[in-house]
């Protein structure tokens, strides 16, 4: 069994999850297997086969892993000789027999670089009052909470989640952590501290809004939390006890000249490109 490191640039993707007719991150891996003869054309999958998680269109990563019962010879390198430059792995491990990339991940970290550039005016918080608003949505959102209004999932909505906001220049930067997430969560929980933090949601300071996510109560239609866009959320981090990752430098080097593009196309992306250059 052998688990990879996995980065990718989001933006032309539907999704990880390989879907009929749409490009996808894992069809794009499979495509790269069959090439090498690792898996058959008829196999849908390789043997003992799972991912970290599913991120959703536009969502790009660092640390996406997936595990299979692969070839001694499939390295970072040679898994990259038949993927596009938008997809990179980066970094191998060996795993224990039985190991499953899913259900033996013990914390994954979320970061989105949310644009929020201050002006200071009356209708709008200066940069000091937006920064101390988010911080203290984040906290109350933090803990076990049933986060039912936070994601389109029917269970699995119970999380013990960490939340954190820093300012890097005119963006808000908001990192979440925990056991696993819910389908749009990290989206709509960002969604939540924008609008706490520029004095949107109801309450003097937010907390109405906050409670009424956090309450019992479904809420829906005009009442709902929509979820921020994806372009600006990466997959940062996936921990696995006692699984140690060897990086690849030739793997890093092109990764780093895909993402070098990226900061070109504007300046949520360029933060974005950041992100994943500061994490190989």
């Amino acid at each position: 069994m052998r688990a990879f490191r996995v980065a990718y640039d989001g933006r032309p993707f539907y999704g990880f999850q390989r879907q009929p007719d749409v490009p996808t991150v894992e069809g794009t891996l499979f495509d790269g297997l069959r090439a090498l003869d690792v898996l058959g054309p008829d196999e849908p999958k390789p043997p003992g086969y799972a991912a970290a998680g599913r991120t959703d269109a536009g969502v790009s990563a660092v640390a996406q892993t997936l595990a299979f019962d692969a070839p001694d010879w499939l390295a970072p390198r040679a898994f990259n000789a038949e993927l596009p430059g938008t997809v990179r792995v980066r970094a191998s491990a060996e795993a224990p027999d039985g190991f499953h990339a899913t259900h033996d991940a013990v914390r994954r970290v979320y970061r989105y670089h949310l644009h929020a550039p201050a002006s200071g005016t009356d209708a709008s918080p200066g940069t000091d009052a937006m920064l101390g608003r988010a911080r203290d949505a984040a906290a109350r959102l933090s803990g076990e909470h049933d986060f039912h209004n936070l994601t389109t999932d029917d269970e699995g909505t119970v999380r013990d989640l960490e939340c954190t906001v820093d300012r890097d220049g005119e963006f808000l930067v908001v990192t979440a952590a925990a056991g696993g997430f819910p389908r749009h969560f990290v989206r709509k929980l960002v969604a939540v501290i924008h609008g706490v933090a520029t004095g949107e949601a109801t309450g003097a300071d937010g907390t109405d809004r906050l409670d009424r996510v956090l309450s019992d109560e479904s809420l829906a239609d005009e009442a709902g939390v929509p979820a921020a866009p994806p372009e600006p959320l990466v997959l940062v981090g996936v921990d696995y006890p006692g699984l140690t990752f060897e990086p690849d430098p030739v793997a890093t080097a092109t990764l780093r000249e895909v993402f070098a593009d990226r900061r070109r196309d504007g300046l949520v992306r360029a933060r974005v490109a950041d992100e994943v250059l500061d994490g190989v």
